[in-house]
């Protein structure tokens, strides 16, 4: 029979909400396990105990924060709006949620985009090689790069929503109106964090929504 593990000591969600601010501001490579373990409490057993190393962590932190702020991305999967409606949503919500000062600017998962090529970076855990390491940052680029595929997956149901309700012309280009969309949104975080003021990004948001109704005449 298995032995029956200690049961945690720590709160979860306290952990994964200072692991998610810490990536989020300093991204995964400059984040380090000092720091991760400084700022969430965690001795290094608990962490490598609950998160097995810092690649573990920083999914856990992901899907946190896909749960909480990066939930604005949701609403363009809202069939009950109208396709244009819900881009609007999309581009407008993201760009205020990544401007709020109340957190870190931009977004996690578009800032956590480019990573050190794998067998560069940190090891996942203490001691352990570079090709440990390597394996980790290959792990975190599927993470994320798994979000924006699911994000682009969902804009693109909405462009052939906006075809079929006739927002869009027929013979709109499906793919290159969901890459528009699609870079806009992923190019929201490099302005944000150049200082870009959130007037000028909704102005370009709105620019971005003129085309569409625009190819609906």
């Amino acid at each position: 029979m298995a032995p029956v593990g200690r049961p945690r000591t720590f709160d979860m969600e306290a952990v994964l909400e200072a692991a998610m601010l810490l990536f989020w501001e300093q991204g995964y490579e400059a984040t380090s396990l000092a720091q991760l373990r400084e700022t969430t409490g965690l001795s290094s057993a608990s962490l490598y105990g609950a998160f097995s190393s810092k690649e573990g962590l920083f999914e856990k932190a992901v899907e946190h924060y896909i749960a909480g702020p990066g939930s604005v991305t949701d609403v363009v999967a809202d069939e009950a709006v109208s396709p244009r409606e819900a881009v609007a949503r999309l581009l407008h919500g993201s760009i205020d949620m990544q401007t709020d000062t109340s957190h870190p600017r931009g977004c996690l998962v578009a800032l956590s985009g480019t990573v050190r090529a794998a067998g560069a970076g940190e090891a996942g855990a203490e001691g352990a090689g570079t090709e440990e390491a390597g394996a980790g940052e290959t792990g975190v680029r599927k993470v994320v790069a798994a979000r924006r595929a699911a994000d682009r997956a969902r804009i693109r149901a909405c462009v052939v929503r906006g075809i079929a309700s006739g927002e869009l012309a027929e013979d709109t280009d499906v793919d290159g109106v969901t890459s528009m969309i699609h870079g806009f949104l992923l190019g929201i975080s490099t302005q944000v964090c150049d200082g870009t003021p959130a007037r000028h990004l909704h102005a370009a948001a709105d620019a971005v929504l003129a085309n569409w109704n625009a190819q609906g005449r």
